[in-house]
């Protein structure tokens, strides 16, 4: 592997503001990673080459005239399927979107990271309508988690996981409704972050509900993390949704140290469930920022479902002419869930979207005396491909749905996540853990992220291809 794409987005974009490295070279060595290994990984569906290849000629013609070439100058990236990228139809995993007509403006995380001086490369493989954990896709194949390609990546966004874990690109772009973010990040062993909901614009993507979807990026640094997450904040008009928040920028206290932090971990549920593995991560991990505390969310089993219950309904509401329409070019799995979620009754939804503000204000409370919570991110390592069950709880559970179940109750009321990956010695898989802050917080979360990270407890090397 190049050792253009073994390192840092930071190394690299100074490499290229200083001359060092040229954005065309970046980008041929990114190119030619992916040809040689995305057959196996299954990471991309789009490469825009040419498209690539002009925009790091004007990020090289910007530095030779004495400009700024931005804070990732020259770094290649890389978006789940959902986004908006101009000359493409927006697929979100499905074969139904392939008939829509080709995006004619990019999404607005796209420019803006582009405006940073990155280079989009291309679209990412995700599960179907973003409508899974597991990272495999009817219709494009699985995204493989490059740790181990007998295992899964996790989803909805396996590709953007793969991609970043694979070194195929050092950042990519995913979304998050129930844990799509933090659940393949785990999986995958690289940094997430699921950021505040309303933080990001959502402009130019394609929905799966829209009272739970995030965006946010997958790194293999959390320095590189910072940057991504720095490019895109702002507020944007094409996004009426977006909250009226004053952007807070991370990588100016990333390296300020967490004295006076008061972290706890989440117990009850969150520490109840799944194989031991997940916990003695979060051990390791409270452990290295000295905490000893424990507290718990009350109800986050009855949020999971609440969470869950909503995801269905506004899903099937969202897709209930494709369904009606074009049935059979649905995952049937996908296909089967919506179905589901279009026979509930909406008194249901209704009640669910009440506990909501319930549980959100006691969660929010947990935060008058922490400042940071512990959870797993997993239940377990990444399941095999194909792999349908799991034990869970004593019980035999479906993997599919159930991937998720420490992410979808922090998810359901919009906290900010970061999730970093824990290594066993002796293990090719890692496990995840959550750091999670109060709304708003993302610059907490990567703080303390950043400083597992610089002690060694937490890192995301590059998988070993072949």
């Amino acid at each position: 592997m190049t050792p253009l794409l073994e390192g840092s987005a930071h190394a690299l974009a100074s490499a290229v503001r200083g001359g060092v490295r040229s954005a065309q070279e970046a980008t041929r060595a990114a190119l030619a990673r992916i040809e040689a290994c995305d057959g196996v990984y299954g990471a991309f569906t789009d490469v825009v080459a040419q498209r690539a290849l002009d925009q790091a000629a004007v990020i090289d013609a910007r530095r030779a005239r004495g400009e700024f070439a931005g804070a990732l100058a020259g770094v290649p990236f890389a978006v789940k399927n959902l986004f908006d990228v101009k000359g493409l139809s927006t697929r979100a995993g499905s074969r139904i979107n392939r008939d829509l007509p080709r995006a004619e403006a990019d999404a607005t995380l796209v420019r803006r990271l582009e405006a940073a001086g990155a280079v989009l490369i291309g679209a990412l493989n995700m599960g179907e309508y973003a409508y899974d954990f597991t990272g495999q896709n009817a219709h494009d194949g699985p995204s493989r988690n490059p740790h181990d390609i007998q295992h899964m990546s996790g989803g909805s966004s396996g590709g953007s996981a793969a991609a970043v874990a694979g070194g195929l690109v050092p950042i990519a772009l995913g979304s998050d409704t129930n844990g799509s973010i933090r659940v393949p990040s785990a999986l995958c062993g690289v940094f997430g972050l699921k950021p505040t909901y309303g933080r990001l614009s959502r402009a130019g993507t394609f929905p799966f509900v829209a009272s739970l979807d995030h965006l946010g990026p997958f790194a293999r640094s959390v320095t590189d993390l910072s940057l991504a997450f720095d490019a895109m904040l702002g507020r944007d008009p094409a996004d009426p949704a977006q909250a009226d928040a004053a952007p807070i920028p991370t990588a100016i206290t990333l390296e300020d140290g967490l004295e006076g932090v008061r972290i706890a971990r989440l117990g009850g549920y969150f520490a109840r469930l799944g194989d031991a593995c997940v916990h003695e991560a979060v051990e390791r991990v409270a452990g290295a920022l000295k905490s000893e505390r424990t507290v718990e969310l009350a109800e986050a089993e009855r949020a999971r479902a609440a969470a869950y219950l909503i995801t269905m309904v506004e899903g099937a509401a969202l897709h209930l002419k494709r369904l009606q329409t074009r049935a059979q070019d649905f995952d049937p799995d996908v296909r089967d869930r919506l179905i589901a979620g279009a026979m509930l009754p909406g008194a249901w939804a209704v009640q669910a979207q009440k506990f909501r503000r319930h549980f959100r204000d006691r969660a929010l409370a947990l935060f008058r005396d922490v400042d940071v919570l512990l959870a797993p991110a997993t239940p377990c390592r990444a399941p095999k491909l194909g792999q349908k069950t799991f034990m869970l709880d004593g019980r035999e559970q479906l993997v599919r749905p159930n991937l998720g179940i420490f992410t979808q109750p922090i998810s359901f009321i919009g906290l900010p996540v970061a999730s970093v990956p824990v290594w066993t010695e002796g293990e090719r898989l890692p496990v995840g853990v959550q750091i999670i802050t109060a709304p708003w917080r993302e610059d907490l979360a990567l703080r303390v992220a950043r400083a597992l990270e610089r002690d060694g407890v937490v890192s995301a090397p590059v998988a070993a291809f072949g």
